[in-house]
């Protein structure tokens, strides 16, 4: 039975603190690029392409305004994305707001009522600044792409699809994909 669904923003406010304080030309040290690097919501979108160093190296050329050579796709696309949040800190901050509102109490009924054999108690998303990928599953997390949000007058989407109704559709993936293992 899911007793709650938690909201983790544990890397984007790390993130937010990145960006304004890179775009105010305050000096960071490369020990906080590599907490970032380090920190388990965004580690979970680690790979072979992908992985700590690539999150390290992206962020540090960002600080020391030098030029990035990628060696993958996923790189060089994390590397502009953060770029981009660093453009207009205010888009950014409508970005984040919704977020930090965001309470997903109300869908433990709903799947409950659709999977009752849940294995897990807790659903955790997280939203973390990724790469390529839309979104990434692992055990009982959904872990949604930060860039991937829109936010529109009075709601906020992810692609085409409302940000609560995303999350949904997502959760319910999630749920489907355990019960098949």
């Amino acid at each position: 039975m899911i007793n709650w669904v938690k909201v983790n923003l544990e890397a984007i406010e790390a993130m937010l603190y990145f960006w304004q304080a890179v775009n105010d030309r305050e000096n960071l040290s490369e020990m906080f690029i590599y907490d970032i690097a380090a920190i388990p919501c965004l580690a979970l979108a680690y790979e072979d392409e992908f992985n700590e160093e690539s999150v390290r190296r992206a962020l540090s050329a960002i600080k020391n305004r030098e030029i990035f050579s990628r060696n993958s796709k996923k790189e060089g696309r994390f590397y502009s994305n953060n770029l981009w949040m660093m453009e207009d800190l205010n888009y950014t901050n409508l970005m984040v707001a919704p977020l930090k509102k965001l309470n997903l109490d109300f869908l433990t009924g709903d799947l409950n009522s659709k999977y009752t054999d849940s294995e897990f108690s807790e659903l955790e998303v997280i939203f973390s600044p990724l790469h390529v990928e839309d979104y990434i599953i692992k055990d009982n997390r959904l872990i949604i792409n930060f860039f991937k949000v829109k936010p529109g007058g009075n709601e906020t989407y992810i692609g085409d699809m409302e940000l609560k109704e995303y999350v949904k559709e997502k959760l319910e993936e999630l749920l489907s994909n355990a019960a098949m293992t």
